[in-house]
């Protein structure tokens, strides 16, 4: 008899622990998901927005940026780069919410893999080509003829593969027939920002970049910009992503990049306005 009751108190007691472990963790899992519930309102006031931008944009979208905060519950996260490295980094899966391209080339090829909303689509911004030359080579470069100087040693320009500054570039060069004389002297960079700072550091000579760069130049010198007519149109166009986690917040910014305050801003760094 001894034996059973302990048998039995022992089971009691097991009972007792598991349903009190039971309550425990109902009311544990209650807590989480108040709090959770509290995590998923703070983060959908502060919503994280991943934007992939040619390198250009920096100076423009960085002020966009600063304004925009100031009245969206939104934290805008910028990846720059060339437009080439942005396109392939979204295609193998790389968080992106927006993407706004320096050429419909790149745009065209994610368009055709269905990974942007068509119908999204729009030409937000264009750009001219200009050829810019260090302090050093200021007075030896006037004109894009002087290129084939003997005297200059290094050329940059983006590379024309994934840069598109870099194909309108080679598209210029070679229709105003100097490519061939110049292709041993050329520097590439990975986007058109560092071919402006390789010319402004003096480690190139001259390059070509887009005219809303030069603004950004400490010592370098505006030369002319290349004929229009030598290379393709320089179209920006802006695509929200397909399947974006965050797509009504990134159609909310990608109006607001269509409003009279971006605007002014982008022409403030030298875009034209489509």
């Amino acid at each position: 008899m001894k034996r059973q009751s302990r048998r039995t108190i022992f089971a009691v007691m097991i009972l007792t622990l598991a349903i009190g472990g039971a309550v425990s963790g109902c009311g544990r899992g209650n807590g989480s998901e108040s709090l959770g519930g509290a995590n998923q309102g703070e983060q959908a006031a502060n919503v994280e927005i991943n934007i992939s931008a040619a390198a250009s944009l920096t100076d423009a979208l960085t002020e966009i940026q600063t304004e925009y905060q100031k009245q969206a519950d939104a934290v805008l996260i910028f990846n720059f780069a060339a437009s080439g490295a942005l396109q392939k980094q979204i295609r193998e899966g790389a968080p992106c919410d927006l993407f706004l391209s320096a050429s419909k080339e790149h745009m065209d090829g994610l368009e055709a893999e269905g990974l942007i909303e068509s119908e999204s689509r729009t030409d937000l911004l264009g750009n001219a080509l200009t050829l810019i030359a260090s302090s050093e080579q200021s007075e030896t470069v006037k004109s894009y003829a002087d290129l084939t100087k003997a005297e200059l040693s290094g050329i940059s320009i983006g590379t024309p593969e994934s840069v598109p500054a870099g194909k309108y570039a080679k598209q210029a060069l070679q229709n105003l027939g100097i490519w061939d004389k110049l292709e041993d002297r050329m520097i590439y960079a990975k986007d058109v920002r560092q071919v402006l700072e390789y010319v402004d550091t003096g480690n190139a000579d001259c390059g070509l970049v887009y005219k809303s760069d030069t603004l950004a130049m400490k010592t370098g010198t505006v030369v002319m910009d290349l004929p229009e007519s030598s290379h393709d149109p320089i179209v920006y166009p802006v695509a929200l992503i397909k399947d974006s986690p965050q797509q009504k917040a990134a159609a909310d910014f990608y109006k607001f990049l269509q409003s009279d305050y971006a605007s002014g801003v982008f022409e403030k760094y030298g875009f034209a306005v489509l």
